[in-house]
């Protein structure tokens, strides 16, 4: 994982480096903790803290939206071209957009996953311009 050492985060031992690997496990951490953490029982289907805290009213989207901007802060590390960075910012914004609606955008969370497709993106950028970068399944 690179030689940048971790820091612990509420008991998970995290990367704190900047280096390719020490970024997108992070960017991975944060995906797994909004999109797929928990799992709804009798359907088995995963969600996260985005689909969860998105059913709070306004603040509930303005959270989900904060998580997905640190994803791109993150992604910024690396030196993505910016062409890779509007399309993150713009699956981030979408989502946050349609959140807002009642009902719709809470339905929409359950759907359409910003920060998975943000984590894909970012993992094709590392598998080609970062081969080394071993946690990458390319």
């Amino acid at each position: 994982m690179g030689d940048s050492g971790t820091m612990n985060m509420m008991g998970v031992e995290v990367p704190s480096g900047k280096d390719p690997a020490s970024v997108y496990r992070r960017i991975q951490m944060m995906e797994q903790l909004t999109e797929r953490s928990m799992t709804i029982p009798g359907i088995n289907y995963p969600i996260g803290m985005d689909a969860v805290i998105g059913l709070v009213p306004v603040i509930g989207d303005i959270f989900g939206v904060a998580m997905g901007t640190y994803i791109v802060w993150e992604a910024r590390n690396l030196n993505m071209p910016t062409w890779h960075m509007m399309r993150m910012v713009g699956n981030v914004a979408f989502d946050g957009v349609i959140g807002f609606v009642p009902v719709v955008g809470d339905a929409f969370d359950f759907a359409f996953r910003s920060n998975s497709r943000n984590l894909k993106i970012v993992k094709n950028y590392l598998c080609k311009h970062h081969p080394e970068v071993a946690v990458v399944d390319c």
